[in-house]
């Protein structure tokens, strides 16, 4: 994040040019960036430190543990940076061989605090929440609005997610334990007890009572019987 799109524009051109990053967002502007910090997937964060209003020690601050690399024209924010825990302090005009540098140690200590994530932070009709891995076992399309969807856990409480397609959620979810199984459905694939060519009964009981079948269609068929078998 630069407040100054020039500097933006090139430090971006410098990120892409390093095969370990991938630039998820850039932001100009720190209020913007701290309005939607919760929603952007990273794992990296490189601020300026130099910005109207917060500048880039403040919204370091605010980033809870985040690692952070800062970048300035000026010596004399390196002690607070460092006492921040910054993992590396650059200096305009940013050389490429030293950013490398930095995103090398930053690695490092991603690589060596690592712990996989078991939940997903997702839009309901009730606000954000959390949905933990292990409790998730079946989605279906919601009959009021195809954007929405019907999450059911562990314990049959369901919850209405607000404005996500299939193929998001497939990209959020752990590949090898959820599949969708047809244009309407996707379940965890712990819940499979049998499976025809063309159904799937699941260990899981409805609102009635009654175990739950569903339909396995021609589209989604291949894909199922590869994660079943893997």
């Amino acid at each position: 994040m630069d407040d100054e799109l020039p500097g933006l524009t090139y430090l971006k051109l410098l990120c892409e040019q390093i095969p370990e990053l991938e630039v998820v967002r850039a932001f100009n502007d720190p209020v913007t960036f701290l309005r939607e910090f919760d929603g952007i997937e990273s794992d990296l964060c490189i601020l300026d430190i130099e910005m109207p209003g917060l500048n880039g020690l403040q919204v370091a601050n605010l980033l809870r543990g985040k690692p952070v690399i800062f970048i300035t024209a000026y010596k004399e924010y390196a002690l607070e940076a460092f006492e921040l825990d910054a993992v590396d302090y650059l200096q305009k005009p940013v050389r490429i061989e030293r950013l490398q540098q930095a995103v090398h140690k930053a690695l490092k200590r991603i690589e060596s605090n690592y712990v996989p994530r078991n939940f997903i932070q997702l839009n309901t009709d009730k606000g954000r929440t959390l949905i933990f891995f292990d409790q998730l076992i079946y989605i279906r399309t919601s009959d009021f609005d195809s954007r929405d969807k019907i999450a059911m856990m562990q314990n049959n409480s369901t919850m209405l997610l607000k404005n996500i397609s299939f193929e998001r959620l497939l990209e959020s979810l752990p590949p090898g334990y959820f599949c969708r199984i047809n244009k309407k459905e996707m379940i965890s694939l712990r819940t499979v007890h049998f499976f025809s060519h063309n159904e799937i009964t699941t260990k899981i009981i409805d609102g009635n009572g009654q175990v739950l079948v569903l339909t396995l269609s021609e589209m989604y068929r291949k894909n199922f019987i590869r994660e079943i078998k893997f």
